[in-house]
């Protein structure tokens, strides 16, 4: 796990860099300066390119991603793979976004008044989704180079700038709501422009395509898993975007929108898990090259109990400060308490698994992630349309949480039957124990006057109750190390002060 520490370590540092930017904007700023209906739009508008984008790539991600090891020679520019992947997608850019615009009269119910807004920015979609597409071609081709933290960089910590900087000219009245969205979009565009600089500099943007070192053998390779790239994409992004375009379809864009502050909330566990699975991805393919299952069985049980502790503890420091939150962003968000609590849990199912999705995806098996997938996505359209009628923007979130926790369960049973893996443990029980105990002594603490002063000091003694059992209990190497080492790096500060 040497390569996946090192980027993961510098990555989460990144990532959390970008979460709290995040937060900034998505918790302070957007819920103070735009209305609910607006947040709404921005998040529709980048749910819709999020999907329109899966299949302009026509799956060219997963072939990078999976593939790539065939294909790695600095000295011929890498056979040209980039080329071929920018051929590829501008094509597949070039129909999706005919067929979003043919199809508009499909996706806008413009009988709805709620609608009006989306109309206006109905066509934003389109370079929204080219950009969206740019991003993820060339951030996964940074990751098969083993420089996962680039793309952390430019995506959570400068596009969130930009989003800042746009949002304040806002609320200055420096430009108007049209002037804020392509400044949004802009923000989107910025990272791609950032990579490709980038690569230019580092001698990597190798732009013509090397079709010729294509083969009969390796072309029929990447058809099939492009075909089954795109519909693991399809189904991986649909789940991440249906809820809020079914919250929009079912009432208006100001639900949506307090879905969306609150669905942020409950996707910081998740942030561990997307930077340790950006370079995960790319060893675990080279490990499924090389037939090394040892390497894989090991990743894959230390980074379920990694992951876990990392969870763990932002779960119980999201609900323990549940009040604050919503002293932080406002009365009009609160329909979103049992949100932010069912979209928690649900990420926590996941990061419990660790990097399972990975490990099936870069296998022989690959076709399966899709069929799970495709079953996940079938499986949350339905309890989504169950169960929105009935609790509301909460009935969303409990679809994701019931569809996770069974989706993971199948992961979990197929890895174990047909590669013999398997990464839970007591350890994990004793987590969750411990957790509970943590957060359960935090509820003694009575409400103290100021919510920030409660924010840092609740967070803080969320922290020790947590972070000190699991250290003395020596649950996870990995996380002993850590600890030893922060805590000698204080030692040594100190003792030059």
């Amino acid at each position: 796990m040497g390569v996946i520490q090192r980027q993961s370590i510098s990555g989460v540092i990144w990532s959390y860099i970008g979460v709290g930017l995040g937060f900034i904007t998505t918790a302070i700023i957007f819920t103070r300066v735009l209305e609910t209906e607006e947040i709404g739009l921005l998040r529709l508008l980048v749910s819709y390119s999020s999907i329109i984008a899966i299949f302009a790539s026509l799956g060219m991600n997963t072939v990078m991603v999976k593939l790539f090891p065939f294909f790695r020679d600095p000295a011929s520019g890498h056979k040209g793979f980039l080329g071929i992947a920018l051929v590829v997608s501008l094509i597949g850019f070039v129909v999706t976004s005919l067929g979003y615009a043919l199809l508009q009269p499909l996706i806008v119910d413009k009988a709805k008044e709620s609608s009006a807004l989306f109309v206006q920015y109905f066509y934003t979609v389109i370079p929204l989704t080219f950009f969206t597409l740019l991003f993820g071609l060339l951030d996964t081709y940074y990751r098969v180079l083993f420089n996962a933290v680039k793309g952390i960089v430019y995506k959570e910590v400068a596009q969130r700038l930009l989003i800042i900087v746009a949002v304040g000219l806002y609320f200055f009245a420096i430009v108007d709501f049209t002037g804020l969205v392509w400044l949004y979009i802009f923000a989107y565009v910025a990272p791609s422009v950032m990579f490709v600089v980038s690569l230019a500099q580092s001698g990597q943007l190798h732009l013509r395509p090397g079709f010729k070192y294509v083969d009969e053998t390796l072309k029929k390779s990447m058809i099939s898993v492009a075909v089954f790239g795109i519909m693991a994409s399809f189904s991986g992004v649909l789940v991440m975007s249906i809820d809020v375009i079914m919250i929009e379809r079912f009432f208006d864009l100001s639900k949506a929108g307090v879905y969306t502050i609150s669905f942020f909330f409950g996707t910081l566990i998740l942030v561990p898990m997307r930077t340790m699975g950006k370079i995960g991805s790319v060893v675990i393919a080279e490990a499924w090259k090389a037939d090394d299952r040892t390497t894989i069985s090991n990743i894959y049980t230390r980074s379920s109990l990694t992951l876990t502790i990392m969870g763990l503890l932002l779960f119980i420091g999201i609900w323990g400060n549940i009040e604050n939150v919503f002293h932080l962003v406002g009365d009009k968000f609160t329909e979103g308490r049992y949100v932010i609590l069912f979209i928690s849990l649900a990420n926590l199912a996941d990061v419990v698994m660790g990097m399972s999705s990975h490990i099936i995806i870069n296998s022989h098996l690959y076709r399966w992630q899709t069929y799970l997938l495709v079953f996940f996505a079938a499986l949350i359209i339905v309890t989504n349309l169950l169960l929105i009628p009935i609790f509301g923007i909460v009935g969303a979130a409990i679809a994701s949480f019931l569809s996770k926790v069974l989706f993971n369960g199948v992961k979990f049973w197929f890895i174990r039957h047909h590669f013999g893996f398997q990464p839970l443990s007591f350890r994990h029980l004793w987590l969750g124990v411990i957790a509970l105990g943590a957060w359960y002594l935090s509820t003694l603490l009575p409400a103290l006057p100021n919510y920030i002063i409660d924010i840092i000091v609740r967070s803080t003694l969320l922290t020790i109750l947590f972070v000190v059992p699991v250290y003395l209990l020596r649950i996870s190497e990995d996380v002993n190390e850590k600890v030893e080492s922060g805590l000698k790096g204080i030692l040594h500060f100190l003792k030059k002060t």
